[in-house]
């Protein structure tokens, strides 16, 4: 069975259909859905196996980035996320989503009456970015990341993705446990400095997923590396078979078979 995937629509969101195509390419099926119709019951959450929030500028980041689809999230749904995350199922945030993420109480785990820990914040240029950059992918109980090479290559485009957390304890608690996934990385996964880091985030994190490895969030987009031609360079360096965000949706969908 093809799992069904839920990409969560809202005011201000413009990489839903993207994230929807690299789950129909990896072989699921996936249905744009409108926030409201979750509000006004007309679609339950249960019916699905995997939830993606993707990336955008949901309600105009008039408040802050993704607060106002977070609060929807964690004041008028905890009910249905509860029950999502209890019944093993997955859920993706990219970009906007990863900020909706960590300000629902979604990440760095699953406590939606916790205090915040983590945030993404303005970046440390004092502007937009919108580049490739390379990622390292480290060892982690992520679903989405198993088998994925070491080294990845994604864009990125936000102008409040630096990663930050509220005291060293908090990150020293996300080291232990092997929550962060990616991190940017030179070319040759070194060390980066700017722009390989292009938003300043606290040791170079892009990614973190909750102790489950079922919830993951990460600001740079795999949705815009599925196809090889994707690549910025396909032309000098030739055709991969695939790309490097192929695999991230293709765990997704293997999880449920």
């Amino acid at each position: 069975m093809k799992p069904n995937v839920l990409v969560l629509r809202a005011a201000g969101s413009n990489c839903d259909q993207e994230a929807q195509f690299a789950f129909q390419y990896a072989g699921a099926n996936a249905e744009l859905i409108h926030v409201n119709r979750l509000l006004e019951g007309d679609t339950k959450l249960e019916k699905f196996q995997i939830l993606v929030i993707p990336g955008g500028f949901t309600y105009g980041d008039d408040i802050s980035a993704g607060k106002v689809l977070a609060n929807q999230l964690k004041y008028k749904l905890a009910d249905q996320l509860l029950a999502f995350h209890a019944a093993d199922k997955l859920i993706l945030g990219i970009c906007n989503g990863f900020q909706v993420l960590v300000k629902a109480g979604l990440l760095p785990e699953m406590d939606l009456n916790a205090s915040q820990t983590v945030t993404l914040t303005n970046n440390a240029s004092g502007k937009f970015e919108d580049r490739w950059v390379h990622l390292r992918v480290n060892e982690s109980p992520c679903v989405f990341t198993r088998g994925v090479k070491s080294l990845v290559y994604f864009p990125v485009a936000h102008a409040e993705g630096k990663f930050v957390v509220r005291n060293e304890q908090v990150m020293e608690k996300l080291l232990q446990n092997r929550q962060i996934v990616f991190q940017y990385a030179g070319a040759d996964g070194d060390k980066p400095a700017y722009p390989q880091n292009p938003n300043g985030s606290m040791r170079d994190v892009a990614g973190i997923c909750d102790p489950s490895g079922r919830i993951l969030g990460l600001m740079p987009h795999p949705e815009r590396h599925i196809d090889p031609t994707h690549h910025p360079q396909w032309t000098r360096i030739g055709l991969a078979e695939e790309g490097d965000g192929v695999a991230l949706f293709s765990n997704a969908v293997s999880y449920f078979r």
